[in-house]
């Protein structure tokens, strides 16, 4: 009768003792077995049953291979973050792709308790990682950096100039929805804005834009008033709501907008999701778009295209962002510092001249 090791955990060499053969041949059993006589096979099979021996560690295998080909994705929101927000969604289809035709795998690493975050960063069974760095950049960098496996973090919120990232052209891109709404006549512009900081709701003043601890919340500002001056506007006369991204803020902010005598004729979003919230609060209010109201996002999602009207938007170059952010982690294909991409307007139905 053949009986486990004293350890009580069966090892493939108590499966090739028990068998009568060497470990390596046992290993080929499993692993190689064109190469072992069928007789052979049969008699490591049968003591790997007796034994209740599985097969050898896939993990064991694929980490003394040195590479998995697969990355993993991360951010520090929970999981449903991948799937509820619009960006998350699209910039996730587009890694999956690039993945796809490459063959890799993609594992998703999510925790909002960081204590888990950490396990589950540590535990994760790939070549490196992607961050989705859309709050709290400083422990996703930390607590990756402690892995000792490569990562690119994407939408860093951050000037860390030591942290490899891709980014987009946020200044640029924010002034060139400016200029879009300014070209079409409108001198009766706010902006609806996603967070400047931790816990606030409501209008912001020039020192809180300033002093944002969201590096890209601030240069789409940045952005916004360069094209509004350089048209001769008064920024003081340009109110900045800040929104969480969700719908209650976004109607409070569209509530505080239009609530005076003179309520704007154009909106700068930061993003699609803000947008697509604030043209549902104007259908529900009585206000078209375009008519009485334009409308600019920023992001490029799908369901920009999809709205009715569609949404005139400045989409970011997605699937660029995948396939350099892949290639850095299965090719070694880092960036030397951050490298930026150009954003490109996308003018669909939401935005006319005004009324």
């Amino acid at each position: 009768m053949i009986k486990k090791h004293e350890g009580g955990t069966v090892r493939l060499r108590d499966v090739a003792a028990a068998a009568g053969v060497s470990q390596g041949t046992a290993s080929n059993v499993f692993n190689r077995p064109e190469a072992v006589r069928e007789e052979v096979r049969d008699r490591v099979m049968a003591a790997a049953g007796k034994l209740g021996y599985a097969g050898p560690s896939l993990t064991g295998r694929l980490l003394r291979a040195g590479k998995v080909n697969a990355i993993g994705v991360a951010t520090v929101e929970p999981m449903h973050y991948f799937f509820d927000d619009p960006w998350a969604r699209a910039i996730m289809a587009e890694i999956s792709t690039v993945c796809d035709a490459r063959g890799a795998g993609v594992s998703l690493v999510s925790a909002h308790n960081q204590e888990r975050l950490a396990w589950n960063i540590q535990n994760a069974l790939v070549d490196g990682f992607v961050l989705l760095c859309v709050g709290r950049a400083e422990v996703m960098v930390q607590l990756t950096r402690q892995r000792d496996l490569p990562f690119i973090a994407l939408a860093l919120d951050s000037n860390e100039p030591s942290v490899p990232s891709l980014g987009i052209d946020n200044i640029g891109g924010a002034r060139a929805a400016a200029e879009h709404v300014l070209g079409l006549g409108h001198r009766r512009v706010a902006v609806l804005a996603i967070e400047f900081s931790a816990d606030h709701v409501g209008l912001v003043e020039r020192d809180a834009v300033l002093g944002s601890i969201y590096t890209s919340t601030r240069d789409r500002v940045l952005g916004y008033w360069a094209a509004l001056e350089a048209a001769g506007i008064e920024l003081s006369t340009v109110p900045v709501f800040e929104t969480r991204g969700d719908r209650e803020s976004v109607e409070k902010g569209m509530d505080t907008l239009f609530g005076g005598k003179a309520p704007p004729t154009a909106i700068l979003c930061m993003s699609d999701h803000v947008a697509l919230l604030a043209m549902d609060w104007l259908k529900a209010h009585g206000r078209s778009v375009p008519e009485d109201v334009s409308i600019v996002g920023f992001d490029g999602v799908p369901e920009a295209a999809r709205s009715s009207p569609g949404l005139t938007t400045m989409a970011q170059p997605l699937r660029q962002l995948a396939e350099r952010a892949v290639a850095a982690i299965l090719d070694g294909a880092m960036p030397g510092a951050e490298e930026s991409l150009a954003v490109t307007l996308m003018v669909r139905g939401s935005t006319a001249r005004p009324g």
